[in-house]
């Protein structure tokens, strides 16, 4: 397991990692997922995530939730399925795929508003865009991974959300940064 965390215990990365997994492979033999075999104050509290499947290293489905309404396990195993399944943008993944695909879960701060780009940090902020009814979010280590500066960042949540690349400079644009814990299954 690979980490980059901000204060989520190892043993608590190993837990939500192995849900993950589970609630998929439980999806897949028509089980429903279930919960974590031992809980803990970190896996209870609300917290938004991500769950991002890989395949070779490629993007194989990516979903998540924001807002911190659930406790994180739940949050987890339930975007794990959405991420194998409902993703729109790919196929839903199947059981003979399951052992060839990696697993990353990264574990959200709240959004914050910011009011200049300065207060974006490459590397350790995730960007979320909003206009009217369009809304755009990257991961944190999006950014790093395409080797963006801060203003192709910004271009591309912008893209990411359908707006134009600079529409970030306007004034009915609302930006938001938020941190992550992340955690991801090593490719074998």
């Amino acid at each position: 397991m690979r980490e980059r965390s901000n204060g989520m215990r190892a043993e608590i990365a190993h837990i939500l990692l192995a849900l993950a997994r589970e609630s998929i492979e439980r999806t897949l033999s028509g089980k429903p997922p279930h919960g974590p075999h031992q809980m803990d104050e970190q896996l209870v509290e609300p917290r938004g995530a991500f769950v991002t499947i890989k395949k070779a290293g490629r993007l194989r489905g990516c979903i998540g939730n924001v807002d911190p309404g659930d406790p994180l396990w739940e949050t987890v195993a339930r975007m794990a399925c959405a991420a194998a399944f409902d993703d729109p943008r790919f196929d839903p993944l199947t059981s003979e795929e399951l052992s060839t695909v990696s697993i990353e879960i990264s574990v959200l701060t709240l959004p914050r508003r910011i009011t200049s780009p300065d207060d974006i940090h490459v590397g350790t902020h995730g960007l979320i865009v909003e206009r009217g009814s369009q809304r755009g979010l990257l991961l944190p280590q999006v950014a790093v991974e395409w080797h963006w500066d801060r203003l192709e960042f910004l271009e591309q949540v912008c893209h990411k959300a359908g707006i134009p690349a600079d529409s970030w400079q306007s004034k009915d644009v609302t930006l938001y940064t938020f941190s992550a814990d992340v955690f991801t299954e090593l490719e074998g």
